[in-house]
């Protein structure tokens, strides 16, 4: 037989420019399929991306500067319909990208590890956690998101019950809340706010540092899977995720994570997913407003499946990681549902005016917080630039 190395010699190496303009967490999985790529057709390709969010790509290893002008590269416009068929094919999303490389390219690429691929620099790996450079406190600490972008509302759970999760560990877990400015964040209290002050390189390390993520489906599980661990740490970091019905559990979870779902358990997920994008219209002239993109079950103005979601099944899935505690909730957390059931006596919020934005009941979609929260809530400090869901 020839030689591997010779059969990679016929080959002329073809130079790719893959482009892709959609969310954070969705090039994270385009930075596993160039991995991939290059792992099952090595000396094939010569590779480089032109997509959003492109700190993702510092220090990748798969790529090579190339001009999109030059005529002897190939622009590949990369997509993932592959989601189109999660609710009934066992495919992850980390599959969707490579499908749609194997289809326009004629390959069969093939998933090699269970994350994206995020790399850190020797020098990024060796500063201390940005928590610690703005606090000087080294201890462990776990990142929390308690909100998400104005496009797909249906992934947000009621800020109330985040903020009990974190009154529940308070003296045992320091929380970091991040979140992108311009996107749903509302403050929470006893937390180290970090909400806007990230540049996305530094969320990256501050997940690098993190012992623990708390999160809604978004960019920030994926980075909690694909950002290795510190030497000494667990190889694998904690994640819980509060995950509803909207996805299929196997195409967004990941092995190690406790994602907190219901598909299966209510009419409009019960094969799958139901992959709407809004609770409620926001009156924004979006076509996700559109009624085929509207939650069909709203409860207590959230999802019914992430209503059904409490607080106490989210501390049980952090107690899961050894943050056990032989009692019953503390009663600052929630003495009773009406303290984070999200009906409308939970929250008075208003949108900004001409924002065409509407209100979902007890959720409060503007952001701001209520009067007298501001001067009790938080570890305010100042950082730089934008960060990111």
């Amino acid at each position: 037989m020839q030689a591997k190395s010779e059969l990679n010699a016929t080959f002329e190496m073809q130079k790719l420019m893959l482009l892709n303009n959609q969310s954070p967490g969705d090039i994270v999985m385009l930075t596993a399929a160039v991995r991939d790529l290059h792992r099952c057709c090595p000396n094939r390709f010569i590779t480089d991306v032109r997509t959003t969010c492109m700190p993702l790509w510092e220090n990748s290893p798969y790529l090579t500067p190339l001009e999109i002008t030059d005529r002897e590269v190939k622009i590949v416009d990369c997509r993932y319909p592959l989601f189109r068929e999660s609710n009934h094919l066992p495919v992850h999303f980390l599959n969707g990208f490579i499908d749609d490389l194997n289809d326009k390219l004629g390959l069969e690429i093939k998933v090699t590890q269970f994350k994206g691929d995020i790399h850190l620099s020797n020098e990024e790996k060796t500063l201390p956690s940005l928590v610690q450079q703005l606090t000087g406190d080294d201890s462990p600490y776990w990142i929390i998101a308690a909100g998400g972008k104005f496009d797909i509302t249906i992934k947000w759970w009621h800020f109330r019950r985040w903020q009990a999760i974190v009154d529940h560990f308070r003296d045992r877990i320091k929380f970091v809340q991040v979140g992108e400015a311009g996107h749903y964040h509302p403050p929470l209290k006893g937390v180290i706010d970090l909400r806007g002050k990230t540049t996305l390189r530094e969320l990256i390390r501050l997940v690098y540092h993190a012992q623990g993520v708390l999160c809604p489906v978004t960019l920030l599980m994926h980075l909690a899977a694909a950002v290795e661990t510190k030497p000494g740490a667990p190889r694998s970091r904690p994640c819980v995720v509060v995950a509803g019905g909207r996805e299929a559990p196997h195409w967004a979870s990941y092995p190690t994570h406790q994602f907190i779902h219901t598909v299966g358990a209510l009419p409009c997920c019960a094969e799958g997913g139901c992959w709407k994008m809004r609770t409620v219209p926001l009156g924004d002239g979006d076509d996700r407003d559109g009624q085929k993109n509207l939650c069909v079950d709203v409860e207590n103005g959230l999802p019914r499946c992430m209503d059904m979601i409490t607080p106490e099944s989210v501390i049980q899935r952090i107690d899961f990681f050894g943050f056990r505690r032989n009692c019953e909730i503390a009663s600052r957390s929630c003495d009773d549902r009406s303290r984070w059931n999200g009906g409308q006596e939970a929250v008075d919020r208003h949108p900004e005016p001409g924002s065409g934005q509407k209100i979902s009941p007890g959720i409060g979609i503007s952001g701001k917080p209520e009067p007298g929260e501001i001067e009790n809530c938080t570890t305010t400090l100042t950082k730089k630039e934008n960060s990111y869901d």
